[in-house]
């Protein structure tokens, strides 16, 4: 038999410190269990910590994927019985991402000296949002924070998806236009330069067409400093404009405004909005609650300004389909769905559904976004390339014809 130290809680989240002899860890689970509590911790008395291998490697930023992976882990360990500090002893060590690796440590250290999970958590805000927190609070509240986690999991797993669905719609029109720069240059570099020499050579005068692209070359040419100058000035003024109240409202407007664009914009966060509300609500946050963490997920003026109103007329009494209506941003499906989860009284669920239907339609808009801008590629480097041939070109079609 051996002596293993033990933090455990009861029903009334009292925590219970003691010690307990058994011949290994899992027999002093089962008997916690019997007793009527949950245990936080369980470890042997005698035994000194090992010290643990550390997993060496750079530093990377924590993506919601690892927040996803995280959560599933966390949630189907304490699911099977776990101690929540063991489990996250057991992620911490497998993980690769140093900094992700260090706060599951620490978290573990707090915890085993009763503090609660959602208030460890929440002393790293810049890797669990206010929503993680939330609904951490409620599991441990509810007494089933498995579940919450779980819930969690599947969030961060959508949210993932989704952001990898946007950010793709917006890499390949860079992607275009970074092509047709390359073209641009390439061509007035080495191209144009010798048709020059041999325009010189030649001598006589040159169509007229042929004379305003040459025009244009050394408009590029002597100005090219000036221009780079102009256009990284217009960046850095932007970019401090943007800094500015008005300027980020202007530029929130700009960003819902760009067409098929904006509407992925809108449609990813309509779908982010109803699934996070859904999970929140599904794990016992309240909607005003709710609500406030829904208005620190979004930078937008426009769309948070939105939120808070509708907040504001929860507040004065109002219900939510209403409120919503009444704050001028949200689609009218989603109005309607949320008065149909209103009155039938099953608002996660019928927000979940909604939710599934806007990412569908943002993979529709990619969709049709990126059918669109491959002809556009094609045409745009086809005119590109026929204006040089015939400007370069129709000086010697008009000397044969001489």
């Amino acid at each position: 038999m051996k002596n293993y130290g033990y933090v455990a809680r009861d029903l009334a989240g009292v925590q219970k410190k003691g010690v307990a002899q058994a011949a290994n860890s899992n027999e002093v689970l089962n008997q916690l269990r019997e007793q009527g509590l949950t245990p936080i911790s369980v470890k042997e008395a005698t035994q000194k910590g090992a010290p643990k291998v550390r997993h060496k490697g750079r530093r990377k930023s924590i993506k919601s994927a690892d927040l996803a992976a995280l959560c599933w882990q966390l949630s189907t360990m304490l699911e099977g019985g776990i101690p929540i500090t063991t489990a996250l002893d057991i992620i911490g060590e497998d993980t690769d991402n140093a900094q992700l690796q260090n706060i599951l440590k620490q978290i573990s250290e707090k915890v085993r000296k009763g503090q609660p999970v959602s208030e460890c958590v929440a002393e790293y805000p810049k890797v669990f949002n206010r929503l993680s927190c939330a609904m951490i609070l409620a599991g441990e509240t509810g007494g089933n924070i498995a579940k919450a986690i779980g819930k969690l999991a599947e969030y961060f797993e959508n949210r993932d998806k989704l952001a990898k669905k946007v950010k793709g719609a917006m890499a390949y029109p860079l992607f275009v236009l970074t092509f047709i720069v390359i073209i641009v240059i390439f061509i007035m570099a080495f191209i144009v330069p010798r048709f020059r020499k041999i325009f010189d050579q030649i001598g006589g005068t040159l169509p007229a067409f042929t004379r305003g692209f040459m025009g244009f070359y050394d408009f590029l040419h002597y100005n090219l400093l000036y221009i780079i100058g102009f256009v990284i000035v217009t960046i850095v003024l932007a970019s401090l404009f943007s800094k500015t109240k008005k300027g980020h409202l202007l530029f929130s407007k700009l960003s819902l405004t760009i067409p098929l664009f904006g509407k992925i914009l809108s449609q990813a966060f309509v779908a982010t909005f109803c699934r996070t509300t859904s999970t929140l609500l599904a794990s016992g946050v309240s909607v005003l609650e709710a609500f406030n963490i829904l208005t620190g997920m979004t930078d937008n003026d426009i769309i948070k300004t939105a939120i808070t109103q509708t907040r504001e007329n929860i507040v004065g009494g109002s219900n939510i389909s209403l409120s919503m209506s009444s704050a001028g941003f949200f689609p009218n499906m989603v109005i309607k769905m949320i008065q149909v989860g209103e009155e039938s009284g099953s608002m996660p669920e019928v927000l979940e559904k909604t939710s599934e239907h806007y990412e569908r339609k943002v993979d529709t808009t990619v969709t049709t976004l990126l059918s669109l801008l491959e002809p556009i590629m094609i045409i745009s480097v086809g005119a590109i390339v026929s204006v040089v041939v015939i400007a370069l070109y129709l000086p010697i079609f008009t000397m044969s014809d001489m």
